[in-house]
């Protein structure tokens, strides 16, 4: 029996690290290396296990450039890294940074029933796993500054994170968050009442009544199209379950909104259709960041870097990268990342503590709208 003092739950997220560690160190990379050699990124795609099923995992690393910081993807509902975010992944590979991602239990390549969120607990107990041990790869990226980005569902991932982890993070970048039921689109009582019972009894049920999540989400009539040939994407109807779990995950983090202390920007689209910009805005006022920023974009919808025009994606791009350039310090890595150096980036290291980045001194905080 355990000691009342002892938290489960430490004990089980312990072990996840570790076994996460040895499988990064024991499996192949499932689809090879490749060189973006026009674009200087380097590619690369892993498999690790996770209580006896596969994650699948992916970075982008820069090449010819210094890295000036680590940043770690976190994808929104139904999405995935490897085609989805991969533009995201190249342009802040480009710009300098070190890319990690994670396909959840059930998204994209990652084994699981598809879409399928037993527990958003788990979930992101699996997706801190992950990053401890990109984190503790020590001897390669230092100790640099490290940026959770999270988009949509994923933005609740991100705060999620920071709750369990305040202390390990440089920053946040948040693209149209869920944090919070609106109360435009919060279900009626009576119906949640109904959901949460048959999720006791048919939780995988693909049955929850939502609008087509592509269609109100991407704006750009031809880029909407690609996200749809993308069969990576889950596009059937919500299981009960799920629902379930991002309803009480968007509950819990409505009531703690003010306890966000890390730096972040948090951006949305004013014509946003699946998650409410005026959330976004009471995420900004009542944290307890020094240092944050929001940016409300005129006419653009969801999602900002992947369904808006060729100039507005530039736009938002250039403003996440300039909001990172700001954070990271210059004298990030002795020597440049090469083609030959990338073997070398993929050796396990012993694990050792980072040491804590200190907030920035002075409180910087923008209210801005892009015209």
């Amino acid at each position: 029996m355990l000691h009342p003092g002892l938290n489960l739950n430490y004990f089980r997220n312990s072990l996840l690290f570790w076994k996460c560690l040895e499988a990064r160190k024991t499996f192949t990379l499932a689809a090879g290396n490749q060189d973006l050699a026009e674009k200087d990124v380097h590619y690369e795609e892993e498999y690790i296990e996770c209580w006896e099923t596969k994650r699948f995992t992916c970075r982008w690393l820069p090449v010819h450039q210094e890295i000036k910081a680590l940043v770690f993807l976190c994808h929104g509902y139904a999405m995935e890294c490897s085609v989805f975010m991969r533009e995201t992944g190249i342009r802040f590979a480009q710009a300098g940074y070190a890319v990690f991602g994670i396909d959840y239990e059930g998204h994209g390549k990652s084994d699981g029933r598809r879409c399928y969120v037993e527990s958003f607990t788990a979930l992101v107990n699996d997706t801190i796993a992950f990053f401890k041990s990109i984190r503790a790869e020590m001897e390669i990226y230092g100790n640099k500054a490290r940026f959770l980005y999270g988009e949509s569902m994923g933005g609740a991932v991100v705060l999620y994170i920071h709750r369990k982890e305040p202390q390990e993070w440089s920053g946040a970048i948040l693209q149209a968050p869920m944090c919070k039921i609106s109360e435009k689109v919060k279900p009626p009582a009576i119906f949640t009442s109904i959901l949460l019972k048959l999720a006791e009894y048919i939780p995988s049920w693909k049955i929850v009544p939502s609008a087509n999540i592509i269609d109100n989400a991407f704006k750009d009539p031809i880029k909407r199209q690609e996200i749809r040939a993308n069969p990576l994407i889950y596009q059937q109807l919500p299981r009960v379950k799920t629902a379930v779990e991002c309803l009480k995950a968007s509950e819990d983090l409505a009531k703690h909104l003010d306890e966000v202390t890390l730096p972040f920007l948090v951006l949305h689209g004013e014509e946003d259709r699946v998650t409410d910009p005026n959330i976004s805005r009471e995420l900004f006022q009542t944290s307890k960041s020094c240092d944050k920023e929001f940016k409300l974009y005129p006419g653009m919808w969801h999602g900002l870097t992947a369904g808006e025009s060729d100039d507005n994606i530039e736009l938002v791009f250039n403003d996440i990268i300039r909001w990172l350039n700001n954070r990271s310090p210059t004298n990030a890595r002795d020597s440049p990342l090469r083609h030959a150096d990338v073997e070398s980036a993929m050796e396990f290291t012993t694990p050792s503590k980072l040491q804590d980045k200190e907030l920035p001194k002075a409180c910087r905080v923008a209210a801005q709208a892009c015209g």
